[in-house]
C-alpha cells in the first residue's frame, strides 16, 4: 500500500495538472508583468535589435526548442512561468513590451511584460557607485516602470478609466532584484557589501508596488528569489572542496542560498507590511524558494533526473561555462530530454520547471482569491 505521503504527493500533482488544462476565465482582464531573464519574453532582444547591439544568447538555438521550436527571447527551452500562468488564467503570452511598443495599443488590452533579462531593482548608476557593473543592460525596475506609466494613457483616456483597468489587472512583481546580488558575486564583491544591499532592493520593489497602487492596481504576485546556492552557475563559480559549505542531501551551496532566505525574508516582511497598511489590496508573495528546493530534495517526485547540473552548457562538472553560455554560438550542445533536468542553461529553469513554479503561483492567488476556482463569464 502506498504511503500517505505518496498519496498526498499524487493528488496535488493530479490538482496542478487539472488547473493547468482548466483555464481561468474572466476574473482578470489583463496582467502586467516586471522583472529580470526569469520573465523576460523577448524584450532584450527587442531592444538589441533596436539599439543594433549584439544579440543576447536567447536569441539562438536551442532556446526554444521544446514548444516554440525557435528562440524567441526566452531563456529557456520553451515557457516560462509567466507563460504558464497567462495561460492558466485563461490569456494569451504577454507580448514583451519593448519589442511591440511602437505597435497599436490594441495589441496589449490584454497586458504587456516589462521584464528585461539583466535587468536590476536598482538604478545601474547607484550600482556602478557601488562598483557592481552590469554587463547586459541598463534596465532598472524603475525604467520599466517609467514604459509602463508612459504607455498607460494609450490604454485609457482618463484618471478613473486607468484605475477600473488596473483594478481588473494582475500585477506580476518579479522575481526582481537577483541581478543586483547576481553581478555582484560574479564581479567578486565582498558578501558583506552585497547583503548591504537587500534592503534597498526590498525598498524598490515596495515603493514600485505602492506607486502602482496609488494607479488603481489591486492584486500583486511578487515571487521571492530562488535558492542560487543550487545552481550549476554558482556552483562552478565557487566550486571548491570545503565539503561544510555543501547541502550533503542536495549538493546545493548553503551559504548561498542563506543568503536568497534572507532576502526572500526582508521581502515577506515588506510585503506583509503594505498588506496591513493598504486594506483592499491583494498582495500575494510566492515562496519559490521553498517550492524549488522540493526539486532538489525530492527531484523523482517531479521527474528530474538532473538537478544541479544545466541541461545545455559548455561542460565541467555542472555543464556551465561562462565562456561558453547555452545558445553563444557556436555552443549549441543540449541534452535530450530537458524535461528531466532542472536547469536548462546553468542560471534559467526548464519548461518543466517552469510549469511547477507557476502552477505554485497559481495556488497563491487560489488561497487568498477562492472565486478564482470558479470560472467567471468573460
Amino acid at each position: 500500500m502506498a504511503s500517505s505521503s505518496s498519496l498526498k504527493h499524487h493528488f496535488i500533482i493530479v490538482s496542478f495538472l487539472i488547473v493547468m488544462f482548466s483555464p481561468v476565465n474572466g476574473y482578470f482582464t489583463s496582467i502586467f508583468s516586471f522583472g529580470d531573464s526569469l520573465t523576460d519574453t523577448g524584450n532584450l532582444l527587442a531592444i538589441s535589435i533596436s539599439e543594433s547591439k549584439r544579440r543576447p544568447s536567447s536569441a539562438f538555438p536551442p532556446n526554444g526548442r521544446t514548444f516554440f521550436h525557435h528562440p524567441t527571447g526566452r531563456r529557456c527551452d520553451g515557457r516560462l512561468a509567466i507563460d504558464f500562468l497567462a495561460e492558466t488564467l485563461g490569456f494569451p503570452f504577454l507580448p514583451p513590451y519593448y519589442g511591440c511598443k511602437n505597435g497599436r495599443p490594441e495589441g496589449f488590452r490584454k497586458g504587456a511584460n516589462f521584464a528585461v533579462a539583466g535587468a536590476t531593482a536598482l538604478n545601474s548608476s547607484f550600482l556602478a557607485e557601488k562598483g557592481i557593473h552590469n554587463p547586459t543592460t541598463n534596465m532598472s525596475l524603475g525604467d520599466q516602470l517609467s514604459s509602463f506609466k508612459d504607455f498607460l494613457p494609450s490604454l485609457c483616456s482618463s484618471s478613473s478609466e486607468c484605475k477600473e483597468l488596473l483594478g481588473n489587472s494582475l500585477i506580476v512583481m518579479g522575481e526582481i532584484g537577483g541581478n543586483d546580488y547576481n553581478h555582484g558575486f560574479e564581479q567578486g564583491t565582498n558578501i558583506e557589501k552585497i547583503r548591504h544591499l537587500v534592503p534597498l532592493v526590498v525598498d524598490t520593489i515596495a515603493s514600485a508596488i505602492n506607486e502602482l497602487i496609488e494607479l488603481g492596481a489591486v492584486t500583486f504576485l511578487v515571487p521571492g528569489n530562488y535558492p542560487i546556492g543550487c545552481t550549476p552557475a554558482y556552483l562552478t563559480s565557487f566550486q571548491g572542496s570545503d565539503k561544510d559549505k555543501y547541502d550533503p542531501s542536495t549538493g546545493c551551496l548553503t551559504w548561498l542560498n542563506q543568503f536568497s532566505e534572507h532576502h526572500n525574508e526582508l521581502l515577506r516582511r515588506e510585503v506583509e507590511k503594505i498588506r496591513n497598511l493598504r486594506p483592499g489590496i491583494n498582495i500575494i508573495y510566492v515562496d519559490n524558494y521553498n517550492t524549488a528546493m522540493r526539486f532538489y530534495s525530492s527531484p523523482e517526485q517531479f521527474g528530474f533526473r538532473e538537478t544541479i547540473r544545466a541541461c545545455c552548457g559548455g561542460g565541467g562538472v555542472y555543464n556551465y561555462n561562462s565562456s561558453r553560455i547555452c545558445g553563444n554560438p557556436p555552443v549549441k550542445k543540449c541534452c535530450s530530454y530537458p524535461s528531466s533536468f532542472v536547469s536548462w542553461d546553468g542560471v534559467h529553469y526548464t519548461e518543466a520547471a517552469n510549469k511547477w513554479l507557476a502552477m505554485a503561483e497559481f495556488e497563491e492567488l487560489v488561497h487568498t482569491i477562492p472565486s478564482l476556482n470558479k470560472p467567471q463569464s468573460s
